[in-house]
């Protein structure tokens, strides 16, 4: 029966891993990023 402790500890830390990368970019919109996150268009590919 320890396998059940062991998934929902992982399944615990995987959620929480979710809400901490979830938390970290709501904060940094909320600071004025002014846009630093986004991707650069200059490198997207062109032609396809």
């Amino acid at each position: 029966m320890w396998y059940f402790a062991w998934i929902l500890g992982l399944g615990l830390a995987v959620a929480f891993g979710i809400l901490n990368g979830l938390w970290h970019e709501f904060r940094l919109f909320d600071e004025g990023d002014a846009g630093l996150s986004a991707p650069d268009p200059d490198d997207a590919e062109v032609g396809h």
